[in-house]
């Protein structure tokens, strides 16, 4: 049975350790390891998730038998009231298949749509298979964008939006 709460500071090493688990499996192939090591570093250091959690980032936490196995986070895009972001949303290898994301996705659109929100949005890797996993949950594509993040590194990214 798949369990899900509300992410709070001390939930913050069970991201990262999700996240550093999830992102080489993901992106080995599609960015190179130098970029994979940067990006882990930028996106997940504790700074930088605990600023989320302060600025209003909703992050779920997923779990199968009293361990961690997925994670996701949102938050309002910008000064919307109405459009959404989804940030992030990994679920370990070991348990893919077994309906943690969609569970997570479908939770994240329940709470959306109870907060006033009418659309949601993401950014996803244009070679990233989780792309075919979102567009499954009714995402289409709203534009294609080359994100610099850094370093001389980018993202080739869809971003895709679901009206709720």
């Amino acid at each position: 049975m798949i369990l899900l709460r509300k992410g709070k500071e001390k939930d913050l090493p069970s991201i990262q350790e999700i996240a550093k688990t999830t992102w080489v499996p993901t992106y080995n192939g599609i960015l190179s390891q130098e970029q994979i090591v940067y990006m882990l570093e930028m996106m997940y250091n504790r700074g930088v998730l605990l600023d989320q959690l302060l600025e209003g980032y909703t992050f779920l936490i997923a779990e199968i038998e009293s361990k961690d196995v997925g994670f996701a986070s949102y938050s309002k895009l910008g000064d919307s009231q109405e459009t959404y972001k989804l940030h992030k949303l990994y679920v370990l290898p070991e348990v893919h298949g077994l309906g943690v994301g969609k569970f997570l996705i479908n939770e994240i659109f329940q709470q959306v749509k109870a907060a006033g929100g009418k659309s949601l949005e993401l950014n996803v890797h244009r070679d990233n298979k989780s792309a075919e996993f979102y567009k499954k949950a009714g995402f289409i594509i709203k534009e294609t964008v080359d994100l610099d993040v850094g370093n001389g590194f980018f993202m080739k990214d869809y971003v895709l939006e679901k009206a709720i």
